[in-house]
């Protein structure tokens, strides 16, 4: 609170200024030291473990768009959390899958869910999908220090655009480098065999149903070969984080209807160990 305002119940001069739409820019101009990017880190010896969440997978279909994240963090060779939550709804027809520092990330994504929050106050109107995406890359670009220090963040980015009716998926790397995926894509430790799986089931003709059970292959198979990443955990009831955006907006789907879904990817798999297989053409 600025000096001479406290208790006085006026709102500080900054509030009252006329300036940018972007709540970045507004906290960058007053408070800068507020920022993630911006913050001093102390000095250390030697590698730091911090808990890290892998694996993230997105899926376009005909009514829209699907992402997925499984629910490990881990540590080094340590399992630091078996139950985090990794896929945010950014506003309503939008949402963000984190990789990487998991602390960073569920950070940035509140600062992101924030942004969008008050531009559409302040402009009196949601941003574009486009623009979405361009915010979240200078976010991302804002943390290029921390990355550079070990401390990356690496999310997926996936919505409804309402003006071309069709769901879309945008990834980024470190730099906040951005770039649209076509059909699927993936990110996180696991993510290379994730769309290995996705490259054999993935067809543009799929359901949303089938494009679910797709996607729960996908991090099934990340799960079978990368340690990071965790599969659906039946004895402890978590499974994985599945979010469905269409025209109708953002919805989670239950546990109970995932949970479904991954017993009869989890049956499939006791007669076939490797998963369903491409049709041969």
């Amino acid at each position: 609170m600025a000096a001479g305002t406290y208790g006085t119940g006026r709102l500080p001069a900054a509030f009252l200024t006329p300036g940018s739409s972007s709540f970045l820019d507004f906290l960058g101009d007053h408070s800068p030291e507020l920022l993630p990017g911006n913050r001093a880190l102390p000095e250390v010896k030697g590698a730091v473990e911090l808990p890290h969440g892998t694996t993230i997978v997105a899926a376009v279909f005909g009514g829209g768009v699907i992402l997925a994240g499984d629910r490990r963090a881990t540590m080094g060779n340590v399992i630091a959390q078996r139950d985090i939550e990794k896929v945010f709804p950014a506003d309503e027809f939008s949402a963000v899958g984190i990789a990487g520092t998991a602390g960073l990330a569920v950070e940035m994504v509140k600062l992101f869910q924030l942004e969008l929050e008050h531009y559409e106050k302040i402009e009196g109107a949601t941003l574009s999908l486009e623009g979405k995406a361009n915010r979240l890359s200078t976010m991302i670009r804002g943390n290029l220090g921390m990355a550079l220090q070990g401390l990356a963040v690496v999310p997926l980015f996936a919505g409804y655009d309402t003006e071309r009716d069709k769901g879309r998926i945008f990834s980024y790397d470190v730099t906040g480098g951005r770039s649209e995926e076509t059909g699927f894509a993936a990110t996180g430790s696991g993510s290379v065999y994730a769309r290995s799986s996705l490259k054999k089931l993935y067809r543009h003709d799929l359901t949303e149903q089938q494009i679910v059970t797709a996607v729960l292959q996908a991090l099934y198979d990340a799960a079978d070969d990368d340690s990071a990443t965790g599969g659906p955990d039946v004895s402890r009831r978590i499974y994985p984080i599945i979010s469905v955006i269409t025209e109708e907006g953002f919805r989670r789907l239950a546990d109970a209807e995932v949970s479904e879904i991954a017993r009869s990817v989890l049956d499939g798999r006791l007669e076939h160990p490797d998963g369903p297989q491409a049709q041969v053409l």
